[in-house]
């Protein structure tokens, strides 16, 4: 049997966040981070739609990028002092999984983060407040998935969370939140997009629900991401791409993913790359990896996308917008040296083969195969 899990509404479109002033309640506390959401005036916004409501509101902007234990837990004794009973994440997917996260340890105070780390581990929520979700990236789709991930610091390890019961109540897909992305974050998020739409499609877990879902976001990310790379005001080109994340996002939330997510995490958790980024090195060398376990499906992308070779399209698609083929090329801007990565080589292979994320990868790998991706997208084939 198989299951497929969306938010109870999604508003998407133009003005899709006015419906705000529909909801029922008396405090409702936004998550977000520092920056841009202040900046460009969408927490005010949001407040004042929350306001007409009729709730009243509070405003948590601590959320770091790559959201710490230590952070979920000061988000959850704010909540227990001001008592929400609506959770609203904005941003991107940093502090929507950092909500997600909050609202666990909100509903339950004694958990342990070791006790909710296992795949529908989580105990049920909604005792005391149901969730909204608004992204600001066309990338984590963290509005329709069952997924948070989480940094434990100390042990530099990220942890995504699996449960059925982390899944919004409503999503608010606006595209005019994403409108003020820079590039180098439209060009991450858009190849994250494409990241969860072919491993999905891919996926072990995959089924005819999925498959018409992450084929349509492929097709959506190969047309309009070059599109609003080059022109960050063509509204048309946000809005599919907005669309598009959401779209993959509900695949992938009920298909699982593969082993470049399961590689990102790790990778990122140890050496601070960022996800999208991580994703897009990495998503050509995993498609090799895995193309024989899969050339059925490898081939209908293809077919679709009229492209000879799907790996070779894919990096066409990261140089337009300008994400290069190795991390060795970018290790400067992180500040990781060669001697970083062959250290962290010597644990990232068996914590990601570990990742929840590798269960469903099409081709079973091992942990050999997993050090042998790390330095081919590290270094070059």
């Amino acid at each position: 049997m198989s299951t497929f899990m969306l938010p109870r509404i999604i508003h998407h479109g133009k003005d899709s966040l006015q419906e705000l002033e529909e909801i029922e309640g008396q405090r409702a506390i936004i998550v977000t981070d520092e920056g841009a959401m202040r900046k460009f005036g969408f927490i005010d916004k949001i407040v004042a739609h929350l306001e007409n409501a009729g709730l009243e509101v509070k405003v948590f902007e601590g959320v770091e990028p790559d959201p710490s234990v230590k952070t979920i837990l000061e988000g959850k004794e704010i909540m227990l002092d001001f008592k929400p009973d609506w959770i609203v994440a904005l941003g991107g997917g940093s502090p929507m999984d950092a909500a997600k996260g909050m609202w666990c340890f909100y509903e339950y105070p004694d958990l342990e983060f070791e006790d909710i780390i296992e795949v529908n581990s989580i105990p049920k929520l909604r005792n005391k407040a149901k969730f909204i979700a608004i992204p600001s990236t066309s990338g984590t789709a963290s509005e329709v998935t069952a997924f948070s991930v989480i940094t434990d610091t100390e042990k530099k390890i990220k942890y995504p969370l699996v449960s059925g019961e982390l899944v919004a109540d409503i999503a608010i897909v606006d595209p005019e939140i994403p409108s003020t992305m820079p590039k180098h974050i439209t060009a991450n998020t858009g190849m994250d997009v494409l990241t969860h739409a072919i491993e999905a499609f891919v996926s072990t877990g995959a089924t005819s629900y999925t498959d018409a879902l992450a084929l349509k976001a492929i097709e959506l990310v190969f047309e309009y991401l070059p599109k609003v790379y080059k022109n960050g005001d063509d509204l048309e080109a946000r809005e599919m791409m907005h669309d598009a994340s959401t779209i993959a996002g509900m695949a992938f939330s009920n298909a699982s993913l593969g082993i470049v997510h399961s590689l990102a995490h790790k990778i990122g958790g140890e050496l601070h790359f960022t996800h999208g980024l991580a994703n897009a090195i990495l998503l050509p060398y995993v498609i090799e990896f895995n193309y024989e376990a899969a050339n059925n499906k490898f081939r209908i992308i293809e077919e679709s996308l009229k492209v000879d070779n799907l790996a070779d399209a894919v990096r066409k698609l990261n140089s337009k917008v300008n994400i290069p083929i190795t991390f060795k090329k970018i290790s400067n801007k992180f500040d990781v040296t060669e001697e970083m990565f062959e250290d962290a080589l010597k644990r990232m292979p068996k914590n990601s083969h570990q990742d929840p994320c590798t269960l469903t990868n099409p081709n079973e790998p091992t942990i050999e195969d997993m050090k042998s991706l790390y330095k081919e997208a590290y270094y070059g084939k």
